[in-house]
């Protein structure tokens, strides 16, 4: 049996002006040594040919010498979880990243939505280096002066009472699951407190086994069954199933992210989260807004709930606040951390002196109400720009999102259009089911920056042509 199969092909010679025919105003020309231009192709291959195709995929244009090394290097020693993309990243700065070669790239994914004052911030850069050379670590069986500003103003700034410093979401997470169940356990008068929790279809709360648990998509959970046992998911937005899914004396919390990201960058209705409030209320249950990915600044709000003026008892927030460095943060009201007492939980890392004095430039640049404004100002003109050049397209079913966490809805895998962009000096994620492009620029982007970025995603969406004809 044979299929036709689209691909793009690499050319044998380079090209000579990428920039005339690329036609991206302001667009850095990759080196001409190492780039070549693709061409659409299309053939009849056999199944034994497509099972025996190589695994690494490297788009449309050859990996050079180098990038091949450290990527077989990096097959032998390390343990294979991650399907990489084939780029070698050695530096960055502002909303760019350079590859082993000199290659450039603007950066839309910022690490995954880590990297908010983007790469060699200054002042960033400067804490960091302070710090390093005072005291980088002490653990938590001492006092240290950054861990307790940095709660000081994270109280300061937000609903909460009181936090309790992780390394990382997850965990974060990890330790809102213990509160919630301690809370339950010291409310209740019997042996039989609350012990379940309710999470939401589309939804992702970190790896570890507990948020694991929380986490809806199955093949997160499959092959590590049986996980934390006593979850129910409910469709995401839906009021009805998630009030039946709420049960006095048996659910000890609502986990919910106010937008998704590694979801599909879906938003919550006000209803919805005022629903969830009024339920948890109503039958004795922790509400429990989750803002790893979309907190701090993401949305043009310091925190993804505000608009909606409803409160959580507890948040989680990990990846933007400490600018690359590991850092979570579970926030809590006084009535949550009143049920929590020594030694009931503890990190030997977490809240060290080097990232706690490093979240707190990030935190002071963050919530300054200017730099909001400019980022709920770009993520209007992003979003309205996407619309504009992606909108005609057959593929494109929707382009959604708050500030700068916007998605690319398309009714194909988004894959192909990924690998096309990165070819043309582009990095974007992919979120949902593999259909949505996710876009979580560092928030320091510019207009002009975000421009390019759209043109070459309009230039790349005959990528999704060509995957169609599989």
């Amino acid at each position: 049996m044979y299929s036709l199969q689209s691909f793009i092909a690499v050319s044998t010679s380079p090209a000579n002006d990428l920039r005339h025919l690329f036609r991206l105003n302001g667009q850095k020309a990759p080196p001409t040594t190492q780039s070549y231009l693709p061409r659409i192709s299309c053939c009849f291959v056999s199944e034994d040919t497509q099972k025996s195709a190589p695994s690494i995929s490297t788009g449309n244009r050859l990996l050079s010498a180098k990038s091949e090394d450290l990527i077989e290097r990096e097959k032998r020693v390390l343990v294979g979880t991650y399907a990489r993309a084939p780029v070698v990243l050695v530096s960055g700065k502002g909303c760019k990243l350079y590859d082993v070669d000199g290659r450039e790239y603007v950066d839309m994914t910022a690490g995954i939505a880590v990297n908010s004052l983007g790469y060699g911030d200054g002042e960033w850069v400067k804490a960091v280096a302070e710090q390093a050379e005072s005291l980088a670590h002490v653990s938590n069986v001492y006092y240290s002066e950054p861990q307790v500003i940095l709660a000081e103003q994270l109280v300061e700034s937000s609903f909460a009472d009181r936090v309790f410093f992780t390394n990382s979401g997850t965990e974060a997470n990890e330790a809102a699951i213990k509160f919630a169940r301690k809370f339950q356990k010291v409310s209740c008068d019997s042996d039989a407190h609350a012990t379940e929790f309710v999470s939401f279809s589309n939804s992702f709360h970190g790896r570890t086994m507990g948020a694991l648990a929380l986490t809806s998509k199955e093949n997160y959970r499959l092959p590590f069954e049986p996980v934390m046992p006593g979850v129910k998911f409910v469709k995401y937005g839906d009021i009805d199933g998630a009030k039946k899914a709420i049960v006095s004396g048996k659910t000890a919390a609502v986990f919910v992210e106010p937008i998704q990201g590694e979801g599909g960058i879906h938003s919550a209705t006000k209803e919805f989260l005022q629903a969830l409030r009024t339920a948890c209320d109503d039958a004795g249950v922790l509400l429990i807004f989750d803002e790893v990915q979309c907190g701090l600044g993401r949305t043009g709000y310091l925190w993804a709930h505000e608009p909606y003026g409803i409160v959580p008892d507890i948040m989680t927030l990990a990846k933007p606040l400490a600018g690359g460095l590991p850092i979570g943060v579970a926030l809590t009201t006084e009535k949550v951390a009143s049920a929590i007492n020594y030694g009931d939980h503890g990190s030997t890392f977490a809240g060290s002196p080097l990232v706690c004095h490093a979240a707190l430039t990030v935190l002071k640049r963050i919530k300054d109400p200017g730099f909001l404004s400019a980022v709920t100002k770009k993520g209007l003109y992003f979003k309205e720009l996407l619309t504009h050049k992606l909108g005609a397209n057959s593929h494109v079913k929707e382009v959604r999102g708050l500030g700068l966490i916007v998605g690319i809805d398309l009714d194909v895998l988004a894959s192909p259009l990924v690998d096309a962009c990165r070819a043309l000096g582009l990095l974007v994620l992919t979120a949902g089911k593999g259909n949505v492009v996710r876009l979580v620029p560092p928030l320091i982007i510019s207009e002009e920056e975000l421009k390019q970025a759209a043109d070459i995603i309009e230039r790349c969406l005959p990528a999704l042509d060509a995957d169609s004809v599989h």
